[in-house]
C-alpha cells in the first residue's frame, strides 16, 4: 500500500486543481492541506511518503513520477514563496511575511524526511536565502548540494533561472 501524499497549498484555486488532479491519477494519491504552513505541525505530517510544501498544481509530484521514484517515497519537496527574493517582487528579503522557510525548516528538523528538495528564484536574494537553507539543513545533519538552472536547458521557450537544491539525511 502507497503511502499517501499530503499536499500544502493555501490558494483555494491551486487546492481545487490538485484535489482533481489526484482524483485523475496524474500526481500521487493523496489528501490537500489547505493551511498556512505555519499553522502545520510535525504531528500533521509526520510518517513515510511525500510531502508538498507550496505545492501549486502538483509540478513535483509529477516530476518525481516522471523520474521513475515510487509515490511512497520519504521526499520532501518545497518551493517557497520567491516574492521576497525577487527582482521583481518586494525584495524584502527575511523581513517580509512570505519568507516561510523558517516554519518549512522547523518541520524538517522535527520530522527528518530522508530527502528534502525545492528550488527558488536565481537572484542575488535568492542566492542569500539559498545560504540560509544550506546552513539549516546542515545543522540538522543533511548533506547538502544545489545548483543554478535555465528553464530554456530543458526545452522551455524562456529563459527562467532558478536555484535548485537538495538535502539527504545522513
Amino acid at each position: 500500500m502507497t503511502a499517501p501524499a499530503i499536499y500544502n497549498e493555501i490558494d483555494p484555486f491551486k487546492a481545487a486543481w490538485l484535489r482533481e488532479l489526484i482524483t485523475a491519477g496524474a500526481i500521487g494519491a493523496g489528501t490537500v492541506d489547505t493551511r498556512s504552513i505555519v499553522d502545520v505541525k510535525a504531528t500533521d505530517v509526520r510518517g513515510a511518503g511525500q510531502r508538498h510544501y507550496f505545492a501549486g498544481v502538483g509540478a513535483w509530484s509529477y516530476a518525481l513520477r516522471l523520474a521513475g521514484l515510487p509515490d511512497d517515497l520519504d521526499l520532501w519537496t518545497g518551493s517557497c514563496p520567491c516574492q521576497p527574493f525577487s527582482s521583481a517582487g518586494t525584495r524584502s528579503g527575511v523581513l517580509d511575511s512570505r519568507h516561510l522557510w523558517p516554519a518549512w525548516a522547523e518541520l524538517i528538523a522535527e520530522c527528518r524526511p530522508a530527502v528534502v528538495v525545492g528550488e527558488q528564484v536565481a537572484s542575488r536574494d535568492g542566492l542569500a536565502w539559498l545560504d540560509l537553507v544550506r546552513a539549516d539543513l546542515e545543522r540538522c545533519g543533511y548533506a547538502f548540494g544545489a545548483s543554478d538552472l535555465c528553464a530554456a536547458g530543458v526545452g522551455a521557450p524562456h529563459i527562467r533561472q532558478r536555484l535548485y537544491f537538495v538535502g539527504i539525511a545522513d
